[in-house]
């Protein structure tokens, strides 16, 4: 009896300190518990107003509401909401706040319709470009004004590298986990406008930004402190986060720069998420009092501005810019969620079987070498656009040249990173192949068999998860050796399921390309043709090739 009075006291010690200490408890029942999950980048204001709100004892039905609050990572929240299995918390929250309406729209969208509508506007933060003070300095010499067209690739904005006046990178938050990266990406088609050019830009920056993002904007803004990687770095991140950086001394502190063109603002959602009655009377008197002056002087003395933008952060510092950003208005928040759209679409790796061919026609000059030597130079530039998510693979063929069969296996589809046999990771093996394949001069093309083995490969190995394509880089010509040309396009629209789809991809050089043919094929399949001359143009040529994935199931026949 005494353990279980001792039991009791803990107890009662814990709620009193919990809800402030010294007064009586509101109630002799027990407290209606709400968890919030909030985002990294304001949870620690939520959990400072979540200790004052729960001191207020405030009440639904003669009960006290407890608030307590963690930090979660939007698309985790959103994936426990909408019924995942993978990556999800061990519990259902009550509350969210997320770092962009667009995550609480997508999770409306993906089937978590018992969201209520009319969320609250928590917090507001602009989205800034950010650099070390002496950077910034060294921009405004230059006359180098931030714009969005910084976070493309400097091949897109028309030069081969930066010139000494500009970042030599931009890094922007990973889309799929930071609500900054999801804005970032519509500013981007925002500047790009739409069409196959534009397109191709989007894809570029998507390719150039996957290298370079960060889980979370803390990550980010410690390596513009690192000068280990880059001479003159700049990301992308909420001006709240900037000031949450400079807390710490610097002789150098992180300075907040607005783009040109105006900036999109971050909000920060309350929404009520709880499915039990009480909870969520007792999750939404949370939400409102995070609207009220006090929790209002909260948010705005930890950097961020008001809920409804009007007011500055307190005390926010001589790194951040006094004046009201300008907004491009231009970018509304259907552009916010089809930016996340595109970037799901864009961003997913690669599976890929790379099919060359070196029959006779290879061997025919081409621009000073032969045309296996400039598909060989263009393979070389087009490893470099894959990241170490890929799969990839490597076949040649001609008629017999892996003498039973019309198809040579030099390395089988898997990670690009890593080996298949040996030491050697596969991307050093397929570098090394761009400099020692040769064509056959006597062997003729078995085209149509090697694309129909080729297809039936990657379908067989098919990824869920990524992107399934066999690339075939070809002189664009069949010597009739193997299946016939409608035999094959009736087996590949047999075979191709778009539950699972495959697309083949085709690269032909020089002149006396079948395009007709080729065009046939790469529709059965949802792909595209592309005819080139220069090993220089495999870079256009890969970009609209996964262009093509905006459109996807129904894109149009490409050639």
């Amino acid at each position: 009896m005494l353990a279980g009075f001792t039991v009791v006291a803990v107890v009662a010690g814990t709620l009193v300190v919990v809800f402030g200490g010294g007064g009586a408890l509101c109630s002799t029942r027990e407290p209606v518990l709400v968890s919030v999950a909030a985002a990294v980048d304001v949870a620690p204001v939520a959990m400072e107003a979540a200790a004052r709100f729960n001191e207020t004892k405030a009440t639904t039905g003669g009960r006290c509401v407890l608030v307590q609050v963690t930090e979660q990572p939007p698309a985790t929240v959103l994936r426990t909401l909408i019924g995942d299995r993978a990556g999800v918390l061990r519990e259902r929250p009550d509350g969210w706040i997320a770092d962009s309406s667009a995550w609480i729209r997508l999770a409306r969208k993906q089937g978590a319709s018992a969201l209520p509508a009319g969320e609250s506007v928590v917090a507001t933060s602009p989205l800034v470009f950010a650099t070390r003070g002496s950077l910034a300095q060294r921009f405004s010499v230059g006359k180098t004004e931030m714009n969005w067209r910084m976070v493309f690739p400097s091949t897109v904005r028309g030069r081969l590298k930066p010139n000494e006046s500009e970042p030599d990178v931009v890094r922007v938050p990973d889309p799929s986990l930071a609500g900054a990266g999801i804005a970032t990406v519509a500013a981007a088609r925002d500047v790009v406008g739409t069409g196959p050019e534009a397109d191709k830009a989007l894809t570029a920056f998507v390719r150039w930004a996957q290298a370079g993002s960060a889980p979370d904007y803390r990550t980010m803004l410690t390596a513009v402190d690192d000068r280990a990687f880059w001479q003159r770095p700049v990301v992308i991140v909420p001006e709240q986060s900037v000031w949450a950086h400079n807390q710490r001394l610097s002789p150098d502190p992180v300075v907040a720069l607005h783009p040109r063109e105006g900036t999109i603002s971050l909000d920060y959602p309350y929404v009520v998420t709880a499915t039990d009655p009480v909870v969520a009377e007792a999750s939404t008197i949370f939400a409102d009092w995070l609207s009220g002056a006090e929790a209002q002087e909260m948010v705005r003395r930890a950097g961020f501005r008001s809920g409804d933008g009007l007011q500055g952060p307190i005390s926010p510092g001589p790194q951040i810019p006094a004046e009201t950003p300008k907004t491009r208005s231009s970018v509304s928040p259907e552009d916010i969620d089809e930016a996340l759209r595109a970037w799901s679409r864009l961003a997913p790796p690669t599976n890929i079987l790379v099919l060359a061919d070196t029959s006779k026609h290879m061997a025919e000059p081409m621009k000073g070498t032969t045309r296996v030597g400039v598909a060989l130079e263009a393979a070389k530039i087009g490893l470099q656009l894959f990241p170490d998510s890929t799969h990839m693979g490597l076949w040649e063929f001609a008629h017999k040249v892996g003498q039973i069969r019309d198809y040579r296996q030099w390395v089988g589809l898997g990670p690009i990173n890593q080996p298949e046999t040996g030491q050697l990771v596969r991307r050093g093996v397929l570098t090394e192949l761009t400099k020692t394949i040769n064509a056959h001069p006597r062997l003729e093309s078995s085209l149509y068999d090697s694309i129909l083995s080729g297809f039936r490969e990657v379908s067989s190995e098919f990824r869920e998860e990524m992107n399934n394509t066999l690339l075939v880089i070809t002189a664009g010509k069949d010597d009739g050796r193997g299946v016939k040309l409608q035999t094959l396009l009736d087996r590949l629209e047999g075979e191709w399921d778009p539950d699972r789809p495959v697309q083949i991809v085709v690269i032909a050089f020089g002149s006396g390309v079948d395009r007709d043919s080729l065009t046939r094929i790469t529709t059965a399949t949802n792909g595209s043709l592309h005819v080139a001359q220069q090993p220089d143009e495999i870079i256009d040529v890969f970009l609209a090739a996964l262009a093509r994935r905006l459109c996807h199931p129904t894109c149009k026949p490409a050639a």
